[in-house]
């Protein structure tokens, strides 16, 4: 299996990697986390969620980051949409795409959204209208695809089914979300058999959390398949709830380093990001998690 040539990192950070913190994370510091990123060379930064701040408090400030973020030149800030009004608030500050997600277990969507995966992928629908409507590129997650923390193992079919329906939908791409980083190598080429039997690499990507240490051989697996869009998130930032004091998503510059390794070209400036991340990790009061970070005298 030949590598692509190229990849692009869909930098979580700013949103996944934050929304979980405790406290308030002052509006300067995620600003300069997106503006240090863009200037490292990260062309799409998720930068908001446009949820009800009761249940995600950390991203309350969400319009305040899209209103007053330095856009830089060709990078797309994307936002976290899971409903028609947050769409709505996404567009009033000119979110260049947004995004939405569905779980593969049923389990996992009743206790993570209080729904199931059809009820789930229905509340979408408006939104998908509406992003249609406006020309908005939307972009699907579906989680829990290599294992659930109520299921156990998932079924490669059951990931395939609501893959389906994102595209369906008119998710222009689907990412592959290891919520609890319990995958391996093997599932991860598993699961890709099937999707890829159907749909080609370049409208996937994959999504890992490092729980289990294997994020960045199932990345490898990934791009072995074909697959050229990487979700990462700089200096490792959020968590796992389901593994206490375990790292959640695979750090942005440990997958930088790897690929730069391989010889793919991704445009980024490894030092900048690992000035970045380390920059972030110091409001948080705690070293960067990225293994690259710790490693490098830079």
């Amino acid at each position: 299996m030949s590598l692509p040539q190229r990849v692009t990192i869909i930098e979580v950070g700013p949103r996944d990697g934050l929304q979980n913190e405790p406290g308030t994370i002052p509006l300067d510091a995620k600003l300069r986390l997106l503006d240090e990123l863009a200037e490292a060379g990260l062309g799409v930064l998720e930068a908001g969620s446009f949820v009800n701040p009761k249940w995600v408090p950390q991203m309350a400030d969400s319009e305040a980051i899209f209103e007053q973020v330095k856009r830089a030149p060709g990078v797309r800030y994307a936002a976290l949409t899971p409903n028609l009004k947050g769409f709505e608030r996404a567009m009033a500050v000119g979110a260049d795409e947004v995004a939405i997600f569905a779980a593969a277990s049923e389990s996992f969507s009743q206790k993570n959204i209080n729904c199931s995966i059809a009820e789930s992928l229905a509340r979408f629908e408006p939104v998908m209208e509406a992003a249609q409507a406006r020309g908005i590129p939307v972009r699907g997650y579906i989680s829990c695809v290599l294992g659930c923390p109520y299921e156990g193992d998932i079924s490669p079919q059951a990931v395939l089914e609501v893959t389906r329906a994102l595209f369906a939908m008119g998710c222009y791409e689907v990412s592959l979300g290891d919520t609890i980083g319990t995958g391996t190598a093997g599932s991860m080429a598993t699961l890709l058999g099937v999707l890829l039997a159907e749909y080609p690499a370049e409208r996937l990507a994959v999504h890992c959390h490092d729980t289990y240490g294997q994020a960045l051989a199932n990345i490898l697996v990934a791009l072995q398949h074909g697959i050229a869009t990487v979700d990462a998130s700089v200096a490792g930032l959020g968590g796992c709830p389901y593994a206490e004091g375990a790292t959640g998503n695979v750090a942005t510059e440990d997958v930088v380093y790897m690929l730069n390794g391989l010889g793919i070209y991704t445009g980024i400036d490894l030092p900048k990001l690992i000035a970045a991340g380390r920059n972030i990790s110091a409001v948080l009061g705690r070293p960067s998690a990225s293994r690259v970070s710790r490693a490098m005298r830079i």
